[in-house]
């Protein structure tokens, strides 16, 4: 597989406590993959880690060569203080073609607000301009840390649309965390279970089946989002991606998720 990030064995350990334990992960091209867990499961230390922002204490990971990467943080505190529009901060210390600003603002539909003030847009506003300002760098895999958290659903069911449309157009990679398992369940390819190790992983269908994935979440949420799955897996027919490795027979292979 040509991966574009490899993760192997990787652990992270503060203070005498393990927040990582041995995960090892393969993100390929066209990947769609979204982590999941409870809170304190480490997702967001595994984010940093693959994206080369912390080392780990255990293991290694690597990158191709090249690979250009557009990060979606979980939020931007923007100072009231500072007035800078939206469109002045998309281009903010990087320099950017007028046609190559223009195709993304229509792709995510912010010509509307460029002209407001930072401090003062919506939750769903800025989170369109973070995604905005993170496709600029014409992304081979973009990264999102809780991207719809502090939406409503409206605007969580708005940014996911989005973010779908911008994976089949851009025909890039997608790696997530995200909590709302309902709206991830329709969206992605791939899901990781974490906790503090890769607990299970796959296609979502086959997740929510999964024991861990009912340990961690119960058995509620789980027939609610094997309902969910069943409900849209015909548009998700034509996809036979798999992940190997320690997959649902529990296998202990050490074996990398791959996709």
């Amino acid at each position: 597989m040509n991966s574009l990030i490899s993760a192997k064995q990787v652990s992270v350990f503060r203070d005498s406590q393990q927040i990582l334990k041995e995960i090892s992960l393969e993100i390929g091209e066209r990947d769609f993959i979204t982590i999941i867990g409870p809170n304190g499961a480490g997702k967001s230390m595994l984010l940093k880690c693959l994206m080369g922002f912390f080392s780990p204490d255990q293991g290694h990971v690597s990158a191709r060569k090249g690979l250009k990467i557009g990060y979606v943080p979980q939020r931007l505190v923007a100072d009231p203080t500072i007035p800078i529009t939206a469109g002045r901060f998309l281009t903010l210390r990087r320099k950017v073609g007028k046609a190559a600003l223009a195709a993304v603002v229509e792709e995510t539909e912010i010509s509307s607000f460029l002209d407001k003030p930072l401090a003062v847009l919506s939750g769903g506003e800025l989170q369109r301009i973070l995604l905005a300002r993170a496709l600029l760098n014409e992304p081979d895999l973009l990264v999102l840390d809780e991207p719809a958290q502090n939406l409503d659903i409206t605007g969580q069911l708005g940014f996911y649309k989005l973010l779908d449309r911008v994976y089949r157009e851009r025909e890039l990679s997608v790696l997530m965390v995200s909590h709302d398992l309902h709206l991830v369940m329709s969206s992605t390819k791939n899901v990781v279970c974490l906790s503090q190790e890769i607990c299970c992983h796959g296609e979502p269908r086959h997740v929510t089946k999964d024991p861990e994935f009912i340990s961690l979440f119960g058995p509620d949420m789980a027939e609610l989002m094997a309902s969910y799955q069943h409900h849209h897996h015909q548009d998700h027919a034509h996809d036979h991606k798999h992940i190997h490795g320690r997959d649902h027979d529990h296998s202990e292979t050490g074996d990398p998720a791959h996709v």
